[in-house]
């Protein structure tokens, strides 16, 4: 099996019942892969990264992890 980045494609592959903002956010995070992988956009993500961006995603990133696993568990 191929791997796979984009977060919104592996989660429409499960039964998960997504919002659309929680689609939009999948499809945001999946993002950062691609702008840290590759150089032509690893300056500009860099520049992006300041503490507040960077803590303020990590929070969203953080709660949807835990609704994720609260789901798991139901």
């Amino acid at each position: 099996m191929p791997h796979k980045h984009e977060l919104l494609k592996i989660a429409k592959e499960t039964l998960l019942n997504l919002t659309d903002e929680q689609k939009l956010f999948l499809d945001d995070i999946s993002d950062f892969n691609i702008n840290a992988r590759y150089p032509d956009y690893k300056l500009e993500f860099y520049k992006l990264c300041t503490k507040e961006f960077t803590t303020e995603k990590f929070e969203k990133i953080k709660t949807f992890y835990e609704w994720l696993l609260s789901q798991i568990k139901s």
